[in-house]
């Protein structure tokens, strides 16, 4: 298996795509250590987080083996091997740029692009695309409209993104998804700032038995 089979490998046993948005570094590595304490050793780092290929580097060299550490909102082929290059196992991006695409697929990374419609769907995997992420998917009816895309689209892996919470999650798992993208419903900027670190992994906890029961009903 290769190290790009065993990073996808680990995302779907996980369920779990947890999205880092916050205002600093400190905070990022913050919210990496209480997710990881919930059972969630994946982390998404978005391009927004100030310095984020250092905050990558710095995960990956604390973390090793035992977390997957990503970036996020990665929208050309150039931030993609910034990131790489820091050592992100996974790159995600809000929409399909065939250019990072191919700069992921290049070094064997897995990248998660985004798309919306049935076509646009079929495009980023057909482009090479481990994961489709579905984006912003509550718009067009959450896990109803995923179920609507599975149906002639079953080989698709999708990873809905925005509007996945705990209400929803077990929606989205049941209606095929291959994994979850959830951003400030698990990693709340809020809770962070506050220094509320046990509540984030107290919610990352929540998320992985919700994923858990829903595949095992």
């Amino acid at each position: 298996m290769s190290a790009r089979d065993e990073v996808c490998r680990r995302i779907e046993e996980v369920g779990i795509v947890p999205v880092i948005r916050l205002p600093s570094a400190e905070l990022a590595a913050r919210a990496a250590e209480a997710l990881f304490a919930g059972g969630i050793p994946i982390f998404e780092i978005t391009l927004s987080v100030p310095d984020a290929p250092a905050v990558i580097r710095s995960l990956v060299e604390r973390f090793g083996a035992r977390a997957l550490v990503g970036a996020g909102t990665v929208l050309d082929a150039e931030r993609a091997r910034a990131c790489i290059d820091a050592g992100a196992a996974f790159i995600v991006s809000p929409g399909t740029d065939l250019h990072t695409i191919e700069a992921a697929r290049a070094r064997g990374v897995a990248v998660m692009p985004g798309a919306l419609t049935p076509t646009e769907v079929l495009s980023a995997w057909n482009a090479g695309a481990e994961f489709v992420k579905v984006f912003p998917c509550s718009a067009l009816g959450g896990a109803s409209y995923l179920r609507a895309l599975k149906a002639p689209l079953p080989h698709v892996k999708l990873l809905p993104t925005g509007g996945v919470n705990l209400e929803t999650a077990r929606d989205y798992i049941m209606a095929g998804a291959a994994a979850l993208g959830v951003g400030s419903e698990l990693v709340d900027p809020a809770l962070v700032g506050a220094g509320r670190d046990a509540a984030v992994s107290e919610r990352a906890e929540r998320f992985v038995s919700i994923v858990r029961q829903a595949r095992n009903r």
